[in-house]
Formats: structure tokens, C-alpha cells, sequence
């Protein structure tokens, strides 16, 4: 593993502060109180969790010392490290009523489920413990030299704990117990009986996602409603068209003042009776014989009156003469009166032949009167539709041709409107198609849709298919753990003895071929008795680690974490070494001989904390690369 970068929300006196790492040798540089332990503490916090004590114990635990100062701040961060060539981001929140862990794996873009196996593989199989007991190193805490030794002898027992050094039967057996007690724990019981159970519903999905019900003709429907669409679009430009034209030929009907071809037709037939009553007045009032006989007749009539006149003054005379010869009227009435029948005779003619002239001079101006109305008519109506309101027989023929227009335009507008009603019909039917088609395409998409969720369901099931048989796998793992573990009990119990003569032999082995070369060849090996005192070898002597001096226990103490780091990684990817202002005590050689050897014999990701910056200077003056942190 490799720590790449970090970002704190809130921890500690940090806020919003981002720290970037690079391989190799990373030296984080700060005075007294700049935060390098805190750095520390979140590095180690974000690996593994930071828990609040309870009761009285919360007071002064870690939880609270690193609560962030303002209050008010996250109290978390993120850490993204990279193990066997992929990169993590740890996220962790540790506020009480917010604590979360998210995992994400950024080269794949997907999160990850924290368990037990997947954090294991990802802390190197460390737990907190042995992670602060090897490979976080910091300055031994004892000021004296026997306090030093006390505490190289207890780093020694802690080893015995971690299952991975035999320096104690009665401790080993109990802790073999313990660890048996956790694998039975750890092991699921109901992992095969799920496992079954899913196949099976993986098996039905299947089945249920091949029927036709689940075909995807999505894509084609939609097509089709396109289409459709397009149709209809068409179609309503077509009738806007159809309309507009309608608009326009109503317009000019009903600028000409006729509302269809009724009204043209009607219109026209009148104008023409309009034009023959024209004709015949202009007739009649261009012959001059109806004057002539008017002036005739009525002459007649004075004739005949004047005449008439005479005779009854003739008569009057005659019967004054009568009258006085003494003839009586009885007389003459009796005997008859010519003169009165002439008189009555003439007044009959005089009479026919006034009424004759006075007819004929009202006929006459009856025409006269119809010529002049009928001529304004027509005035009015050449005029309206031709522009021009003299009267001949081409003007009515013009009249009668834009009449005919009128007509064929009503014609056209029935035709249209005929047709306006058929894109209306059309439109109703492909709106109706493309309803049809929406509905088609709401049920696939409902029928997409569930079938994603039983593919999302599937793959679900798939996926705690794959997690079961890692549990299986596990379950497996386990009881041959657990077996290992009986078979060992049994065997420790028989090889004891055994046992205790090879005590500390496979730690004192890995942290001998380290003695030399970080001593600089003082002491080229150790040994751990089965009293856990420890002695530092020379070709001539064991030195009891207790007449060493404290600069020698601090490289003994760095060489029991590198080979304790070495033995409980092996097969895994190492995670980086990181020290806190862990060179105090060495002066400047044996500094010089640490850093050289570090360099080369670590080759993972190192990682110091100092306050001093002899570190970077000496590593600068032995061209030692590494990148330099200040904060």
C-alpha cells in the first residue's frame, strides 16, 4: 500500500488542510506543536476508525483529544491510498450521530462494501494493533535506560499476541482458543442455504426476462410516433394553408358583398333583369312614334273636344230656338234628340283619345324614369366590379365574366372547405395513431423499466451470489483455520517442549539480518531467552540489551518493528513505514547509517515526522531522494 494524499475536514487544530505523499521517502517537516502527531493520528484513524470511550474514559481518550477546536467543523476526512496497483479513497466521518465509512474505488468508479475480508486485504492483514506495534514507530517513551528495556522486553510479549510468534505455550494455547472462538463466530451458517435460494431466483429472473413480453421495440415505436408526428405536422400545415386560402377567398366575397355562390348567382340574375328592363326603356324611350302618337291622340282630343264644343252650342242654340216656337222639351225628348247623341258620341272620342295621349305621355315617362333608374343601378354596379360605370353590352359581358370568377371561387371554397374538413379528419385519425403509438411506447418503457429493475435485481442477486461464495470461500477458509488451529492446540500440547527450545527463533532470525547493518556492524545479531531477556551478539559475547546504550536499544527497537513488519505481511502488499520524530536519540552517525539503510532496505513507501531538519539536510548531503512536507 501507498498513501497518496489526504484532505482533514476537521481533526485536531486542522481544518480544511490537504497533505500529498509520494513514493519512497517522504519527510513531513514541523517545529514543536505544528500538528505531526495529529497528522499521525489521522492517517492511523482513517485506516482503522476512531472510537469514543465511554463513561469517564471519554474524557481523555483519543476521540476527544482530536475532536476538532471549532465545534462547529467536520470531524473526519478522506485518505486515498493505492494497494496492488489500484486507488482508494477512504472517507470517514466520526462525529457520534454522523459516523460513516465510505470506500471508493477510484479506478474501477465504484464504491465498496467495507467488510471484514475486503479491509483485511487492504490494511495487509494488520490490525490496529499490530499496525501500531510494527509499522507506525515512534520514539521510545521511557526516559531511562532501564524503562527502555522494560519496554523492548514488553514489545517482545506484545508479539507472543499477535498469533505470530511461539515465546509462550500457556499464552499462545489461550490466544489460539480466543482466535478460535472468533472464527466460529466469523462463520456463517446460513451462507449455503442462501446460496441455493438465490440460484434459484437467479434462474427465474432469467426466465422471466427472456419472454417477448420483455422484447425492447422501444426504438421502433418511437420511430413510428415520429413519423406520425411529422404526418400531422404536415397535415396541419396543409389545412393552415387550406384555411388561409378559404380566409382569403371569404374575403373577397365579402368585400364583393356575397357570402356564397347562391348569393353570386341571385346577384347576378337580378342585374341581368336590371340590365333587359335597362335595355328595353332605352328602347322605348328612343322610339319617336309613341310621342308622335301621344302629340296624335291628344291633338284628337282637343279636335274632337273643340268640336264637341260647337255642336253643344249648336244644340243649345237650337233648343233656345225651340223654346221659344214653343215646343216643349217633354216634346223633343220624346221624339229623340239627335244632337245629344252626336254630343255623346263626340265626348267618348274626345275622352278615348285624352286617355290614349295622356297614357301614352305617362308610358313614356314611366321609361324615361325606369331608363334613368335602372341606369343608375347598373352605374353602380359596373362600377363596383369593373372600376368603370358606363353601360354598354361589353361591360355586361365583363359583369357576367367576374361573376362566373365569383362563382368558380365559391365552387373552390366548397372545395377547400371540403378538403379543410378531410385534413381535419386526417389530422383526428393520425393524432389517434399517435396516441396509440404514446401509449405503446408508456407501456415499453413501464416494460424497460421493470425489466431494468429485474436486471438491476439480478445483478444484485448476482453480486450476493459472488459475495456468498467469497463468504463459502470463506466458511472454508475458516473451518480449516479452525482445524489448523485444533491440529495446533493438540500439537502444541505434545511439542512443548519443543516449542520452548526454538523460543524466539523466527523473530530473533528476521531481526538478526537487520543487527548488522543498522548497528553499522557493532552487533551483527540477537537472541530472545525464554525469559524475554534479550542480548545483543557479538563474535566474542552476549551484551544484555541492558548494558547498551539507549541510541543502540532505539536501533534494536527499529530493527524488532521491521523484522515483526516483514513476518506479519508476508504475502501481502506492505503498507508504508512511517516514523514520529522516531531519531531523537540518534546523533547524527547513527542517523546517517538509519536513513541509508531505510532507504535501501524498505522497499515501500516511508514516511518521518520531525521536528528537526537534520533528516533533509542529511539526506539532501547523501543524495538521498526523497520529497519534503512542511506544515
Amino acid at each position: 500500500m501507498k498513501l497518496l494524499d489526504l484532505h482533514i475536514d476537521g481533526f485536531g487544530k486542522f481544518h480544511d488542510r490537504d497533505l500529498t505523499f509520494s513514493d519512497g521517502l517522504n519527510v513531513v517537516y514541523g517545529k514543536n506543536e505544528a500538528g505531526k502527531s495529529t497528522i499521525h493520528t489521522f492517517v492511523r484513524s482513517m485506516l482503522f476508525g476512531l472510537e469514543r470511550g465511554r463513561g469517564r474514559a471519554s474524557r481523555n481518550d483519543t476521540w476527544s483529544h482530536y475532536e476538532p477546536w471549532d465545534n462547529k467543523a467536520a470531524y473526519g476526512g478522506w485518505l486515498r491510498v493505492e494497494q496492488e496497483g489500484e486507488i482508494y479513497r477512504i472517507e470517514r466521518n466520526f462525529r457520534k450521530d454522523q459516523k460513516s465509512l465510505t470506500i471508493v474505488n477510484e479506478t474501477r468508479g465504484k464504491q465498496i462494501e467495507p467488510d471484514k475480508a475486503f479491509l483485511d486485504r487492504l490494511l495487509c492483514g494488520l490490525s490496529e494493533t499490530t499496525y501500531t506495534n510494527t509499522i507506525s514507530i515512534g520514539q521510545l517513551k521511557s526516559a531511562t535506560d532501564g524503562g527502555m528495556v522494560t519496554e523492548l522486553r514488553n514489545y517482545i510479549a506484545n508479539m507472543n499476541t499477535t498469533g505470530n510468534m511461539s515465546l509462550n505455550i500457556t499464552r499462545a494455547a489461550s490466544q489460539l482458543r480466543s482466535r478460535r472462538k472468533e472464527f466460529d463466530r466469523l462463520l456463517d451458517p446460513d451462507a449455503a442455504r442462501n446460496y441455493t435460494a438465490l440460484m434459484g431466483e437467479i434462474r427465474s429472473i432469467e426466465r422471466n426476462i427472456a419472454s417477448p413480453e420483455y422484447e425492447n421495440q422501444l426504438q421502433a415505436y418511437q420511430n413510428q410516433r415520429t413519423q406520425v408526428h411529422s404526418q400531422i405536422s404536415q397535415k396541419q400545415e396543409e389545412r393552415e394553408t387550406l384555411l388561409q386560402k378559404i380566409a382569403s377567398g371569404r374575403q373577397a366575397l365579402s368585400s364583393a358583398q356575397f357570402t356564397d355562390e347562391e348569393s353570386v348567382t341571385r346577384y347576378r340574375d337580378e342585374t341581368m333583369g336590371i340590365f333587359d328592363s335597362y335595355h328595353t326603356a332605352k328602347i322605348a324611350c328612343e322610339k319617336k312614334s309613341v310621342s308622335v302618337l301621344a302629340g296624335l291622340a291628344l291633338f284628337m282630343a282637343v279636335v274632337t273636344g273643340a268640336f264637341t264644343a260647337v255642336i253643344i252650342a249648336q244644340e243649345h242654340a237650337r233648343r233656345i230656338s225651340l223654346s221659344e216656337e214653343g215646343i216643349q222639351a217633354s216634346l223633343l225628348s220624346s221624339l229623340g234628340d239627335p244632337g245629344l247623341l252626336l254630343i255623346a258620341v263626340l265626348a267618348i272620342i274626345t275622352l278615348l283619345f285624352s286617355i290614349t295621349g295622356i297614357a301614352l305621355l305617362l308610358a313614356r315617362k314611366h321609361d324615361r324614369r325606369n331608363l334613368s333608374y335602372t341606369s343608375k343601378l347598373l352605374q353602380e354596379v359596373f362600377s363596383r366590379h369593373l372600376g368603370d360605370p358606363a353601360i354598354s353590352e361589353d361591360a355586361m359581358e365583363a359583369f357576367l365574366a367576374r361573376m362566373e370568377e365569383y362563382i368558380r371561387l365559391s365552387q373552390t371554397l366548397i372545395r377547400s372547405e371540403t378538403s379543410v374538413s378531410m385534413k381535419a379528419e386526417e389530422i383526428s385519425s393520425l393524432k389517434s395513431q399517435a396516441a396509440s403509438c404514446d401509449e405503446i411506447i408508456t407501456r415499453q418503457q413501464r416494460s424497460q423499466w421493470e425489466l431494468e429493475k429485474k436486471l438491476d435485481h439480478l445483478s444484485h442477486c448476482k453480486d450476493q451470489v459472488e459475495s456468498l461464495k467469497q463468504i463459502l470461500e470463506e466458511n472454508d477458509r475458516i473451518r480449516e483455520e479452525i482445524a489448523a488451529i485444533d491440529l495446533a492446540l493438540d500439537t502444541m500440547t505434545e511439542l512443548s517442549s519443543t516449542i520452548r527450545d526454538s523460543f524466539g527463533l523466527h523473530l530473533n532470525k528476521a531481526a538478526s539480518d537487520m543487527i548488522g547493518e543498522i548497528t553499522g556492524g557493532i552487533y551483527d545479531s540477537m537472541s530472545v531467552d525464554e525469559n524475554l531477556n534479550l542480548f545483543m551478539n557479538t563474535r566474542t559475547k552476549l551484551v544484555p540489551v541492558s548494558q547498551v546504550s539507549s541510541g543502540t536499544m532505539d536501533q534494536v527497537y527499529l530493527a524488532l518493528r521491521m523484522a515483526a513488519a516483514r513476518l506479519l505481511q508476508t504475502g501481502h502488499d506492505q503498507m508504508p513505514l512511517i516514523f514520529d520524530d522516531s531519531f531523537v536519540q540518534y546523533d547524527d552517525e547513527r542517523l546517517k547509517t538509519a536513513l541509508k539503510w531505510l532507504s535501501q532496505a524498505y522497499n515501500n513507501q516511508l514516511i518521518i515526522f520531525t521536528c528537526h531538519q537534520r533528516e533533509a539536510q542529511m539526506m539532501t548531503a547523501n543524495q538521498i531522494p526523497f520529497q519534503l512536507i512542511s506544515i
